[in-house]
């Protein structure tokens, strides 16, 4: 019973950190333009990943609880030990800005068992490290489609600059009080906000699918708890932080965020999240810190390849590309009103650093796993 309550304790741990880090993930854009509080995008976050892990989530929950290790490897101790290896691996990316992806840390512990044990299903290990190789390509290249061809033209349909006043209000000039744009709100101003905020709701559905079973799925597959139980719990630890440790998420701006505009943050968030859904209804666990990061570098590159002017637009803050993880997204706007230099928009060896940084992580939590299982008396 005591291990038992260890692991839940554990297991909601990391969906605590999950929450900390992705609703800044899902909704900086949406709170930074002022679109939505800081209070609606927990409340819509923890709705919303709740959805994902209801939905898709189970089936990455089955792949690593049951599909990577054979013959049941998961006792209530083993579960415990790479439930910690997860929390702990993301506790420290955090502390320490490293963009480390929570879901290849959780795959890069449950294949340092297997391999200490001896029973790691090799092929579906390979499965799921070809998809890894192959997702974060096509994310590059979609955005760096989209900011060759098409990045002017969203510029310039997607806006939201606030005006004063309420977006929406209640007209009451008829029997019946129903809802109306505000007193200053302009068509395009609640057309630009409702796209932010949907977005937002579909990046935190995309994190839900994927991030779930990074919290219970070593719960799940040692049988301690039901599926059910393990989506709820991580759903809720989830919702408990984003209501609290994501507050500072949302707000910083410098070291772990960075301003990116508002017009690039949505096509980056439909790239990546359309990419890990997909994924995710193929049960493979996917990185949309990698894939986020691919597609910034894609889109950068490919409207690095356009001379023409870019147009002003509002930036906001987007984590999981800043500072902390050793690249840079410049405002569009450059001191001299001109468009961003491709040397701005586009830098190589920044890129190549963050890659090595996001896979130093995962590669030290399998090495780190299996010396633990392997000569540690927890099996």
């Amino acid at each position: 019973m005591l291990l038992l309550l260890v692991g839940l304790g554990v297991a909601a741990f990391v969906g605590f950190n999950v929450g900390g880090s992705n609703t800044g993930v899902a909704f900086g854009p949406a709170v930074g333009s002022d679109a939505v509080s800081k209070s609606g995008a927990a409340g819509l976050m923890s709705v919303c990943f709740l959805l994902g892990g209801w939905t898709l989530g189970r089936r990455v929950v089955d792949t690593l609880g049951r599909g990577l290790v054979a013959d049941d490897p998961f006792t209530m101790r083993v579960s415990i030990a790479v439930l910690l290896f997860i929390g702990l691996a993301l506790f420290a990316g955090n502390v320490f800005g490293v963009p480390a992806s929570t879901s290849m840390t959780a795959v890069g512990a449950i294949v340092g068992l297997g391999l200490a044990i001896g029973r790691l299903k090799v092929d579906a290990v390979i499965e799921i490290v070809g998809w890894w190789l192959v997702a974060p390509i096509v994310g590059f290249w979609a955005s760096a489609v989209v900011g060759r061809y098409w990045y002017d033209d969203l510029a310039a349909r997607i806006a939201v600059d606030r005006t004063d006043g309420p977006l929406v209000a209640l007209d009451r000039s008829g029997a019946i009080p129903r809802p109306a744009l505000g007193p200053n709100t302009t068509r395009r101003e609640f057309a630009g906000t409702a796209v932010v905020v949907v977005i937002g709701c579909y990046m935190a559905f995309s994190a839900g699918a994927s991030n779930v079973a990074n919290a219970v799925a070593p719960l799940v597959g040692s049988g301690a708890i039901t599926m059910t139980q393990g989506v709820l719990l991580a759903a809720g630890a989830t919702g408990v932080g984003a209501f609290t440790i994501a507050r500072r998420t949302l707000d910083t701006v410098g070291n772990d965020l960075t301003d990116l505009p508002l017009v690039a943050a949505v096509v980056v968030a439909v790239v990546s999240s359309s990419i890990v859904t997909a994924l995710s209804a193929l049960s493979v666990p996917a990185s949309f810190v990698v894939i986020a990061t691919m597609s910034v570098v894609g889109l950068g590159w490919g409207r690095a390849t356009v001379a023409e002017a870019v147009p002003d637009e509002p930036s906001v803050p987007t984590a999981g590309v800043g500072p902390a993880s050793g690249t840079t997204e410049p405002s569009d706007v450059v001191e001299d009103g001109g468009a961003p230099s491709p040397a701005e928009l586009y830098q190589p060896a920044t890129t190549a650093r963050v890659i090595a940084l996001q896979n130093l992580v995962p590669a030290v939590a399998t090495v780190v796993a299996y010396l633990v299982f392997r000569y540690v008396p927890i099996w």
